[in-house]
C-alpha cells in the first residue's frame, strides 16, 4: 500500500491555541436525567442481547467507553460523509470545521466493541456523554445490523447516524469542498487535519482503508503545503518590503 501523502508533520502545521468559545446560544445541553433516561431505554431495548457499539471515526481510537472485544463490521446503506458542522472541539466560530457522520448509501466498513455484559448501563451511558451532548443530537444514534468479516450479523449501538440536526449539511459536501475546510479549521481540541489523519491510520490498523478518506488525505495534504507556502512567501516578501 502507498504511504500517506497527510503526515503528522503537516498536521502540525494546522495545529494554532485556541480558546473554547463555549456552548453556542440557543443550545440546550443534555441533564443528569436526560442521560439516564436515554441509556435506561438503550438497555432494555438490548436486553440480554451482546452490546456491540460500532466505531466509523474517532470512537476507533479514542472511544471513551471500556470493551472486551474488537471486530472487524460493514454497514451497508451508509457511508462515511463530512457533513457535520461544528464550531469548537476542532473548529471555532471563526473558522468552523467538518466531523463524520454516517450518511444513506454505500457502505462502511468500521470496527465493532463489545462491552461487557454486566456492564452494560455503565458503558452506554459513557458513550452517550462523549457523543451526544445536546437536544438536536437525540436523532443521530440507533441500531445498526452490521455484518462482520466472519459473516456474522449483529446490531450495534451507532452514533451520528443520518438525523435531523441543524448541523448537518444537506447534500453531502463534494470532496472537493471538504478538504480546504479539514486543512484550517482547529478548535481548542484540536484539528480537522488531526481528526482525519487519526482516522485514516487507526483504520489502516484494521485493515480497512476507505477510498474516499483515502483520497481526501491527499487533498488535505495538497493544501495544507500550498497554504504554508503561501504564508511563508507572504512572510519572505514582507520582509524585502521592510528592508
Amino acid at each position: 500500500m502507498s504511504a500517506m501523502s497527510l503526515t503528522q508533520e503537516l498536521v502540525d502545521l494546522c495545529f494554532r491555541e485556541e480558546i473554547d468559545p463555549g456552548l453556542p446560544s440557543g443550545w440546550q445541553p443534555l441533564s443528569d436525567a436526560d442521560y439516564a433516561a436515554i441509556t435506561e431505554r438503550l438497555v432494555m431495548e438490548i436486553g440480554d442481547e451482546p452490546l456491540w457499539i460500532f466505531a466509523y471515526g474517532s470512537l476507533i481510537w479514542k472511544p471513551g467507553f471500556d470493551s472486551i472485544a474488537s471486530r472487524r463490521a460493514t454497514a451497508y446503506g451508509w457511508h462515511r460523509s463530512f457533513s457535520l458542522r461544528i464550531e469548537r472541539g476542532r473548529g471555532s466560530p471563526d473558522q468552523p470545521g467538518l466531523m463524520m457522520m454516517l450518511s444513506r448509501g454505500g457502505r462502511c466498513d468500521g470496527v465493532i466493541y463489545r462491552v461487557a455484559d454486566e456492564d452494560k448501563r455503565n458503558q452506554i451511558e459513557k458513550a452517550l456523554r462523549r457523543e451526544v451532548s445536546h437536544q438536536d443530537s437525540l436523532s443521530t444514534f440507533r441500531w445498526l445490523p452490521v455484518r462482520t468479516t466472519e459473516g456474522e450479523t449483529v446490531r450495534a449501538l451507532t452514533f451520528w447516524v443520518g438525523g435531523n440536526s441543524p448541523r448537518i449539511l444537506r447534500p453531502v459536501l463534494p470532496l472537493e469542498e471538504v478538504a480546504p475546510v479539514l486543512a484550517r479549521a482547529c478548535g481548542h481540541r484540536g484539528s480537522c487535519a488531526e481528526y482525519l489523519y487519526n482516522t485514516v491510520v487507526h483504520l489502516a490498523e484494521f485493515g480497512i482503508r476507505d477510498r474516499n478518506l483515502w483520497r481526501l488525505q491527499d487533498m488535505v495534504a495538497r493544501e495544507i503545503r500550498a497554504l504554508h507556502e503561501d504564508r511563508a512567501g507572504a512572510r519572505e516578501s514582507d520582509g524585502k518590503t521592510l528592508g
